[in-house]
């Protein structure tokens, strides 16, 4: 579009501007009727002249074409459990403190930490080279990533392993090009990470590659550089995959950033991203990891500036992944969390400024958004557990990150993310696997791989009796039935009960079938017990859609309203009428 006709189409807008703008005023005047927590869920905002100003920032959302998030579409590795935590598990040198943070961790209800097994930790004196010699005695260097790894295991935490952080001797110039910049030789890496595969083979199955390789200093002292990253990311993931062909291998986490400087500060996510496609990445990643800090506003701040840092960066990421045809992969939030710097510290606010008491909410609201709106991300991993001890508390604002001291004492957001990773898994709308983390199958039903279902698994009923629950949050659900015949009898909230025939069919597909439509918002209970067809098939599940058209059910609802009162009126105004009718007739005559 010409610079004329980008005018004249905002100039058009205009009355809708001032339309908005009059209704903001009018929501304003109503403010003592719920308007602060309506503007709070638009905004992020919760001080009144910010919350107005962010509602008519709003209206700039509808001077740019919509974003392509393809919510229909299924998508790997979501559906999980999503309450991970980021740790620094190597830097605790005594093991019994590795054995309490994990503890904690389990006792909070996580399923994951983000750990990092920084390369010059494990080949520290030179290439292939685990012994640690900076002891006396020397000692395997993989001793304590052992012990995390068995530590994980007892408490049926996963790991996301992040392996980055190269030695000096991987680069002849050192630390010249910065403590963080590649190697010299991409073998050298490729050999590290198929090291570290092939010992936590079957103990570790999700593998970072790098951290933040758009920004300073992430990259060295150097210009970052996306074709650089997709040869390293490549490298890997092959090695990787020969080592393990079940790993799961995600990209380094793009730090969310306005910059357009290659150096020193770094390139911007969205921009970074492209020229990773660009430089064939597609074929190297399995997962897309972004950042995800919320910094001076709440997580529901929805305000689309690319300008503008919110926690509704995931959007733009996920515009670009379908754009490039990456619709079926998810993102993962490798670092969440708000900063609650204390105002008596003498720090920069360099990651924005909450309370206490902010952190812990907007923590749970993050988590909340997520799995309510956004069906394509997967695990968030809040920024960070603890430091090992409090050298950064006057030194760095990163510090006030925390879920615990360094002494182990919780913090308010540790107790509130303990509530919520507690409540019972719900289901909302968007494309799930069958796998999903609310569903709760039996023992009569298993595990099935077949490369024509989506996504090229399925579970498969046993026998006849076999049952599946959930709890579902919206107006219609679907299942993704896999074409191997049987029969579901299907109860809706405990008082609609009906039963499904799946079809059966030689090319066994996955088709959808409506078990729920119509009804109001909200939550509801379903349970599926299987039974064989007179074949003796027994059926199997591919998948669920969840439908929230909560619109539809009250535009259906007012509509009824609506008729019903105009068959009243009607009603009334007949027998009013009949009765003029009958009094005129027995009026006597003049």
């Amino acid at each position: 579009m010409s610079t004329i006709g980008r005018s004249r189409s905002l100039t058009a807008l205009w009355p809708l501007y001032a339309l908005v703008v009059a209704l903001v005023i009018l929501l304003v005047a109503e403010a003592g009727n719920g308007f602060p927590q309506l503007a709070f869920y638009l905004t992020g905002e919760e001080e009144l002249l910010p919350q107005v100003t962010g509602l008519i920032q709003l209206v700039f959302n509808l001077t740019r074409p919509p974003l392509q998030l393809a919510e229909e579409v299924p998508v790997a590795h979501t559906g999980l459990n999503p309450f991970g935590v980021n740790t620094f598990l190597q830097n605790e040198a005594d093991p019994l403190k590795r054995r309490r943070a994990i503890e904690m961790i389990a006792a909070a209800g996580f399923r994951w930490i983000r750990q990092e097994f920084p390369w010059e930790d494990i080949e520290i004196h030179g290439p292939g080279d685990t012994i640690d010699r900076r002891h006396t005695p020397p000692r395997s260097a993989w001793e304590k990533y052992d012990q995390i790894v068995e530590l994980c295991q007892a408490y049926n935490i996963q790991i996301i392993a992040r392996l980055s952080t190269p030695p000096d001797w991987s680069r002849s110039a050192g630390k010249q090009k910065g403590a963080f910049a590649p190697p010299d030789n991409l073998e050298d890496f490729g050999n590290y990470v198929e090291a570290v595969v092939r010992r936590y083979r079957g103990r570790i199955r999700y593998y970072q590659i790098w951290n933040e390789p758009n920004i300073y200093p992430e990259w060295g002292e150097q210009p970052v550089d996306a074709r650089q990253y997709v040869a390293l990311l490549k490298e890997a993931y092959i090695r990787a995959k020969a080592a393990d062909p079940d790993a799961v291998i995600i990209t380094g986490a793009l730090a969310a950033t306005i910059e357009l400087d290659r150096y020193p500060h770094g390139l911007t996510d969205a921009l970074f991203l492209q020229q990773m496609y660009d430089a064939g990445a597609a074929p190297y990643f399995d997962i897309l990891a972004i950042q995800g800090y919320g910094l001076w506003s709440g997580p529901y701040d929805r305000r689309m500036q690319p300008r503008v840092l919110n926690f509704s960066r995931p959007l733009y990421i996920r515009d670009i992944m379908v754009r490039n045809g990456d619709a079926h992969k998810p993102i993962w939030l490798s670092e969440m969390a708000w900063n609650a710097l204390p105002p008596d510290v003498a720090l920069p606010a360099a990651y924005g400024r909450v309370t206490l008491e902010q952190q812990a909410r907007y923590a749970v609201l993050a988590y909340q958004r997520l799995q309510e709106e956004w069906p394509w991300v997967g695990v968030a991993t809040y920024w960070f557990l603890k430091q090992a001890d409090e050298r950064e508390r006057e030194r760095n604002p990163q510090y006030y990150f925390r879920m615990l001291e360094p002494d182990f004492t919780p913090l308010p957001v540790y107790h509130a993310l303990r509530a919520a990773a507690h409540m019972p898994p719900i289901m909302y709308r968007g494309y799930h696997q069958e796998d999903h983390w609310a569903v709760e199958y039996d023992a009569g039903w298993e595990s099935a791989r077949d490369p024509r279902a989506v996504l090229g698994g399925y579970r498969h009923a046993l026998r006849n009796g076999a049952r599946v629950q959930f709890t579902f949050n919206g107006t219609d659900l679907w299942l993704v039935a896999f074409s191997s015949g049987g029969w579901l009898r299907v109860t809706v909230d405990s008082d609609a009960e009906f039963g499904v025939r799946l079809p059966a069919c030689a090319e066994r597909n996955s088709v959808s079938i409506p078990l729920a439509r119509g009804l109001s918002p909200g939550r509801h209970q379903v349970v599926l017990t299987a039974w064989s067809d007179a074949e003796g098939n027994m059926p199997s599940i591919d998948g669920w859609i969840v439908q929230d058209l909560w619109f539809e059910w009250w535009a259906r609802r007012s509509l009824s309203y609506l008729a019903l009162g105009g068959a009243i009126s009607g009603l009334a105004w007949l027998v009013l009428h009949q009765r003029a009718v009958l009094g005129r007739n027995a009026s006597p005559r003049q």
